[in-house]
């Protein structure tokens, strides 16, 4: 884990939304757009640094995923803005899920993590058909 031993705060809040992308998933691979939104509530100006993801499928495998900022970007965060941008997530077998963290430093260059709390990936409910 890239931030282990850092601090965990809860400055920022995050939001999440999942969408299950059928036109770009085939069996054995099905993929999730995700989009996220980093709200600063905190009383300090803080820049996103990295990102570590765990992604749980349904066959119990867990992938791990590290990197520098989100999407190309290491965005900053002045108290009260917001910060959006969506990805993508494949998994083999859903449902799964994903969890994180990410590592933001503040003015003063103090490293720190925010938790980026679970969220499923799941197939969305097939249409049940009713027979007369």
């Amino acid at each position: 884990m890239q931030g282990a031993g850092l601090p965990i705060r809860d400055s920022i809040h995050i939001s999440v939304e999942v969408v299950y992308a059928e036109g770009h998933s085939r069996p054995g691979q099905h993929v999730f757009v995700y989009f996220i939104t980093l709200e600063n509530r905190g009383h300090e100006t803080v820049q996103l640094l990295s990102r570590e993801w765990f992604i749980h499928d349904g066959d119990g495998k867990v992938g791990h995923v590290q990197g520098e900022g989100v999407v190309g970007e290491k965005p900053v965060l002045e108290p009260g803005q917001s910060y959006q941008y969506n990805s993508f997530c494949p998994i083999a077998h859903p449902p799964g899920s994903m969890r994180g963290y990410y590592t933001f430093q503040n003015t003063l260059g103090e490293l720190f993590l925010i938790e980026i709390p679970t969220f499923a990936l799941r197939l969305p409910p097939q249409a049940s058909r009713t027979l007369n």
